[in-house]
């Protein structure tokens, strides 16, 4: 008998001001240390910024980043006779929107500027017009899935 359980998918609540799901996976992200309400006050102001920066509704500038962000496939390591190969992966939609979240916190980490809400914003501002670091890295990624596609038969 299996000692593998199936498991349950868990809900992902909407946040209060926004109602949507997405934000608080972003948010969830964001957060460090167990402190939520800061992560929710850099956040909310990073989406300010994007409105007074691009005079649109922030939430689908947020949801156009994350879609431009999202990877098809992906690599893993694979271990085939002594040997390791970078075998392409393609990824289910959940787990895209999670690389993307990270990729864009990541990118937005990196960035030189005042604090994390202004460098978020500007970093969801560049992927929503397809440009900026976490583009980079999906683009990167799809290029190496390309180059290794003659290693897919070891899934």
């Amino acid at each position: 008998m299996s000692r593998r359980s199936i498991i349950e998918k868990k809900t992902i609540k909407s946040d209060p001001i926004y109602r949507n799901r997405l934000v608080n996976m972003m948010v969830n992200r964001i957060l460090k240390n167990g402190k939520k309400s800061l992560a929710y006050r850099i956040f909310y102001k990073a989406m300010k910024n994007i409105k007074q920066k691009t005079k649109k509704n922030p939430l689908s500038i947020l949801r156009q980043a994350i879609h431009r962000v999202t990877p098809n496939v992906t690599i893993k390591a694979r271990r085939v006779g002594g040997s390791t190969y970078q075998v392409p992966v393609e990824i289910k939609s959940a787990q895209g929107k999670a690389l993307a979240i990270c990729w864009l916190l990541k990118a937005s980490k990196k960035r030189l500027g005042r604090n994390m809400a202004f460098k978020l914003s500007y970093e969801l501002i560049d992927a929503a017009r397809d440009s900026g670091e976490a583009i980079r890295k999906k683009e990167e990624t799809h290029r190496m899935a390309e180059a290794n596609r003659a290693f897919a038969h070891f899934r």
